[in-house]
């Protein structure tokens, strides 16, 4: 029966990667169909096929889901109210204006941690390739600077909906996985940079800016100042880090009221409710037709509803593997090939490179990894947001033409296919292996 359930769990991969790769079905049903057929197949009880599917659908809905609605409305109201635009603009006032690819990886940091990067990579497309005019560069450069920028923080910090997801399967602090992804994230961006200036800068292509140094200006006058387009993000990652510091067994904030009170605005919950308040804040003149189903809102309710409703399946899936005994059966195999964190990279490289989602590749190594944490020594919390860590730097090895990202960056940098592999595919390579090295130091050292 062990072999069995092992042959069964690679054949759900399998399932799950083909399904959504050849046949176009949609990961929520990929999920959802590999949870019943798992179960069934592992001669569960029928009852308790159902009951986990259930509890593990709802139990990741009542984690997650306000965190990822929350942080969907925070970027589509950065997008549309041109904050996204003078937020790139300060950071471009301190790299200079020749700086540009450091600039683009800075921004890019910066935006996907509330923006989605293919989202990221429409918005700043236009600065980016009129910034890239002014200073004489080539396309090639800056926009892998940005791709790489945006997909640092995309895969490896919350709330972002991938990381999100996985803190919430494996019962990882939030506050500590931003943390943890925070620092990994440097060297992987800097790695990034790096790559975009010395090798991407090689290749030529025109910027041919779409909109004018007017049309530019224009939109700055009526976006928000740069120093008020951060604080949606800024302020709601402060609080969830505050949070993690009252919860230390030193007990710096003490017991009583201010912790009590520490632990309910650095909740994830209200910390991203209060960055939601934030952003409100940003458009010149908030009209009442934005809070609407049709207006920015529903827009980002919208977006919102089709990562909650896959993270969810997700975790249904996770809760069957759980439930079904698996931990039991390969947990001390796999503790005994001492792959440490190289384990949930290796796993989140091979789904995301088979069928091209950073978000389904995530999804589907915690879902895999939840039963198995004890059982391969990832216990601790450190522990625990760095499996999450390492899970977002494998979600980024690579990205290809299975990958709707891959075709976001090459069609608005204007790269043929040759050029997006030799360029996008490579530097998502380095940056994953590059952030998977840090994870790896980091645990030799903590874990």
């Amino acid at each position: 029966m062990g072999v069995w359930l092992v042959v069964l769990l690679l054949l759900s991969i399998v399932f799950i990667v083909y399904s959504t790769v050849r046949w176009k079905l949609h990961p929520f049903l990929a999920l959802i169909f590999a949870a019943f057929l798992y179960g069934l197949l592992s001669k569960m009880r029928l009852a308790d096929v159902v009951k986990s599917i259930t509890d593990g659908f709802g139990g990741t809905v009542s984690s997650i889901g306000i965190v990822i609605v929350a942080g969907t409305i925070i970027g589509v109201f950065l997008e549309k109210s041109g904050g996204a635009f003078t937020m790139a603009e300060s950071v471009l006032r301190v790299t200079g204006k020749k700086n540009v690819p450091l600039a683009m990886s800075i921004i890019g940091y910066i935006v996907s941690i509330p923006v989605f990067c293919d989202s990221g990579f429409v918005i700043i497309s236009p600065l980016n390739k009129a910034l890239t005019k002014r200073a004489n560069l080539s396309l090639a450069a800056t926009a892998i600077a940005l791709s790489l920028g945006l997909y640092a923080t995309h895969t490896m910090v919350p709330p972002t909906p991938g990381p999100v997801a996985a803190a919430g399967a494996l019962g990882a602090d939030l506050g500590l996985t931003i943390l943890m992804g925070l620092i990994v994230s440097i060297p992987a961006i800097i790695v990034g940079w790096l790559f975009a200036v010395k090798f991407a800068a090689r290749v030529h292509i025109d910027p041919e800016p779409e909109l004018t140094e007017e049309e530019i200006e224009q939109k700055m006058k009526e976006a928000p100042s740069s120093s008020k387009a951060f604080l949606p993000i800024v302020v709601p990652i402060v609080l969830i880090l505050l949070k993690s510091v009252s919860d230390f067994p030193t007990k710096p904030f003490g017991e009583g009221a201010l912790k009590e009170f520490i632990g309910f605005i650095g909740h994830p919950v209200t910390a991203l409710i209060i960055g939601v308040l934030i952003a409100l804040s940003l458009p010149k003149k908030l009209v009442k037709d934005m809070l609407s189903m049709s207006g920015w809102v529903g827009q980002a309710v919208t977006q919102s509803g089709v990562i909650i409703l896959i993270t969810a399946a997700g975790g249904a899936f996770g809760k069957v593997l759980q439930n079904s005994g698996i931990a039991n059966v390969i947990g001390q195999s796999l503790a005994a090939a001492n792959l440490g964190m190289w384990l949930p990279f290796i796993i989140a490289a091979a789904i995301k490179t088979a069928q091209g989602s950073s978000t389904v590749a995530i999804i589907t190594t915690s879902s895999l990894l939840a039963p198995l944490m004890d059982s391969l020594g990832f216990v601790s919390p450190l522990a625990k947001a760095l499996t999450v860590v390492a899970i977002g730097a494998g979600s980024m090895v690579v990205s290809h033409a299975n990958d709707s990202y891959f075709w976001v960056v090459t069609q608005f940098s204007k790269m043929d296919v040759k050029t997006g592999y030799k360029l996008q595919t490579l530097g998502t390579l380095l940056e994953g292996f590059t952030a998977a090295v840090t994870v790896w130091v980091i645990s030799l050292f903590v874990i």
